[in-house]
């Protein structure tokens, strides 16, 4: 009797609190304002050990991403090319992916071009020749050729020579293709190896808002305002180039080409695009593109060859708008006239040479590449280096979303787009990956009388 008193006089538990999380997007905007305010408390009072640990905090994570490019990648084109083998009319869908990369490319070409025309770069920096320096190591079209085809299987992962290592995994799975059967147990193993690559990466790609601080916070520290004001022209023409294919040519091609809405592809897209900003890696980047991707609708044995070929040869503001902005830039601090023929050279080089950019952090193999094609003096690329990582951000994430574009566009106009995926494509699959959502279900607090 006396248990059942105490028991009814127990007090009743209320119910539970949830813990809301904090979705990924948001996390990665904290870190860019608090790493602009640690960036700017370092330079405003030379706070050494701040700038060197801001220094350390971006560097790993950086060397965190290169650290799975090359397996990342030899997997990923080599399985991509024997998933082609599961989609029907699997040669028009590559050879359409590949025409719909060079059209994108041509229209930032000419608006790199247009703008760079229009606002004078190069004009009134206050820079001379002498401020040049040669870089290291110059890319050229002899080099790009002949450099495809590696001289060992090591020294491109070793070197992170990303074009080689294509190379190698197209011919390794051409072949597989060829083999049939007989190939199936290197095949199986690959996409293992893929899978556990991935599952890494994704455990890389979760510390990207502690990166953002470091990245952000260095880039501001160690820069400063004043050298981006000395480039103030030229900054805004790469940013406001890269928004307006961003913002502009990118939504009204899925407008009117794959009629499809715009706003929803931002929507599902949009946290491969903000990783890639702070990331500055289009390769590191990858498994979130090829997440955000397939949520789109895009089906999956597509969208493993579209993406990772886009990956590492889609370079919409590496290889288009920068490339084009620099060698007006350039040509107007060493006083040389560009004719017409140049501008077209200009064109050629961003839509064929584009694979040389290797969708890693900084485009100065392209811009060299670039720059020999026109006979511009190599010593202009030292005048960008200095301001290269601020401007890449930009690049890099116009260059993923165009990666993500490019097979959602080509899926809606071979009718293989899940327009039901599309339109429902909104959550971040960073935050789905870990399990956010049922955390958010699962983590309570009892609610204390």
């Amino acid at each position: 009797m006396s248990v059942s008193a105490s028991a009814s006089t127990e007090t009743p538990v209320k119910p539970a609190r949830r813990i809301p999380a904090v979705p990924f997007w948001a996390q990665i905007v904290a870190g860019l304002v608090l790493g602009v305010v640690l960036g700017w408390i370092t330079r405003s009072y030379d706070v050494q050990w701040l700038h060197t640990t801001l220094d350390k905090i971006g560097h790993i994570f950086v060397q965190l991403l290169k650290l799975a490019v090359a397996p990342l990648v030899f997997f990923a084109i080599l399985v991509s090319i024997t998933n082609l083998r599961k989609v029907n009319n699997a040669a028009r869908l590559a050879s359409r992916t590949l025409l719909w990369f060079m059209i994108t490319s041509l229209i930032a070409v000419a608006i790199g071009l247009v703008i760079g025309l229009v606002t004078n770069p190069g004009a009134g920096t206050g820079l001379t020749p002498k401020d040049g320096q040669k870089p290291e190591h110059a890319g050229s079209w002899l080099d790009f050729l002949t450099g495809i085809v590696p001289t060992d299987v090591i020294t491109p992962f070793t070197e992170l020579n990303v074009l080689q290592i294509v190379f190698m995994a197209a011919v390794a799975g051409i072949a597989a293709l060829k083999l049939g059967e007989k190939a199936q147990p290197i095949l199986t193993l690959s996409e293992s190896v893929l899978e556990l690559l991935q599952k890494a990466l994704w455990w890389v790609i979760r510390l990207a808002p502690l990166g953002t601080i470091g990245l952000i916070g260095y880039a501001i520290a160690d820069y400063g305002w004043d050298l981006i004001g000395k480039y103030a022209t030229f900054t805004a023409d790469v940013y406001i180039g890269c928004a307006l294919v961003l913002f502009g040519v990118y939504p009204l091609l899925l407008a009117t080409v794959a009629k499809v809405n715009p706003v929803q592809f931002f929507k599902g897209a949009w946290p491969a695009i903000q990783l890639a900003f702070v990331s500055r890696s289009s390769v590191g980047t990858m498994p979130v593109t090829v997440k955000v991707t397939e949520r789109l609708g895009v089906p999956k044995e597509y969208t493993s060859f579209a993406v990772p070929f886009g990956a590492t040869t889609k370079m919409d503001g590496c290889a288009a708008i920068y490339p084009a902005l620099a060698a007006i830039f350039i040509a107007q601090i060493f006083d040389v006239q560009l004719s017409v023929g140049d501008y077209l050279l200009i064109a050629f080089v961003s839509v064929v040479g584009s694979a040389a950019t290797a969708g890693l952090t900084g485009a100065t193999v392209m811009l060299t590449l670039t720059l020999s094609t026109l006979g511009l003096p190599l010593e202009g690329v030292g005048l960008l280096m200095a301001i290269d990582p601020v401007l890449d951000m930009m690049r890099t994430a116009t260059n993923v979303a165009g990666q993500a574009l490019v097979p959602v566009v080509v899926a809606a106009r071979e009718k293989i787009l899940d327009v039901d995926a599309y339109n429902s494509a909104s959550a971040s699959p960073v935050d789905d990956e870990y399990g956010v959502r049922d955390a958010e279900q699962k983590v309570t607090l009892p609610v204390t009388a």
